[in-house]
């Protein structure tokens, strides 16, 4: 899965209009928009499916995401876009207009909800952590994209689980109960798959691997490289305890910083949640699972 892909300023500029958000500036502090009550608008070719459809799963999964956790950043995008852009792989589009809006691209056949909501998910958690403009890229420039990838991940699948619940007794669309099973099972599949590469990669014990794929990890910030075999680790950690999900909303706060270690990398990441009165114990669990 693709990070992220840079936009030309002059189409930035037109779709920020479209959306309603002014250019110039960083995101408004005193802005009354959170990522659980900024609007949500669709675009690009939905093809089958209704756009109105796509917005109303969309809704649904950010909903699923956040269940149980408190919004702690200071860089709250007033919008958020979602695309549909057809053999193009999800990311989220980096804008340099400064326009207070989240752009996220995704790539779903038609009426293919669990893959919308999917892929929509992992996107929505590079968002919550901070990363929908170009002031947050502090993983991109050190040895943590990985973890980034793995964090957005695992949020992804939560939210899955949380979504195909309230399908059940809420569904979205009438008479459309039942396809909370449908959910359900492509999150299992996604939990076998990163069960089976845990296995595979002897990540059973995270910090016999970390030390051994250190070198692997800090050149590949692919989600299909070998960051996978920590996704269940962190989905564990964060099924355990949902309140410190909130730890996410502190990330990517600092200026960049070449070459920085994932030992420095969570250190900013507690100095920082420290900052926003967040709780700390999701960064300081991973350094004490990964380094010890």
């Amino acid at each position: 899965m693709e990070r992220r892909t840079f936009l030309f300023l002059g189409s930035a500029l037109v779709c920020a209009a479209q959306a309603g958000g002014a250019a110039g500036g960083s995101p408004n502090p005193a802005s009354k928009a959170t990522l659980a009550n900024a609007p949500i608008e669709v675009g690009g070719d939905w093809a089958g499916s209704l756009p109105n459809a796509a917005q109303t799963v969309i809704s649904r999964m950010r909903d699923a995401c956040l269940e149980g956790v408190r919004l702690v950043s200071d860089r709250q995008p007033e919008r958020i876009r979602v695309d549909n852009h057809a053999k193009e792989p999800p990311h989220i589009w980096l804008h340099f207009d400064h326009a207070p809006f989240a752009w996220i691209v995704v790539d779903i056949g038609e009426r293919d909800w669990s893959r919308l909501a999917y892929q929509f998910g992992h996107e929505f958690g590079h968002v919550m952590c901070n990363i929908w403009s170009p002031e947050g890229n502090a993983a991109e420039f050190s040895s943590a994209a990985w973890l980034e990838e793995a964090l957005a991940e695992s949020i992804s699948i939560r939210g899955l689980g949380n979504l195909a619940d309230s399908w059940v007794y809420d569904p979205p669309f009438p008479g459309d109960a039942p396809f909370s099973r449908a959910i359900r099972q492509y999150r299992d599949n996604l939990v076998t798959k990163y069960r089976t590469i845990a296995a595979d990669e002897g990540a059973a014990d995270l910090a016999a691997w970390f030390k051994a794929k250190r070198e692997a990890l800090a050149g590949n910030g692919d989600i299909s490289g070998p960051g996978a075999a920590a996704v269940t680790a962190f989905l564990n950690e964060m099924e355990a305890d949902p309140a410190g999900i909130e730890a996410l909303g502190a990330l990517s706060r600092w200026p960049p910083q070449s070459g920085l270690s994932l030992e420095d990398y969570l250190r900013l990441w507690t100095q920082s949640c420290a900052e926003l009165n967040a709780s700390q114990k999701l960064p300081m669990r991973l350094r004490e699972r990964l380094i010890g």
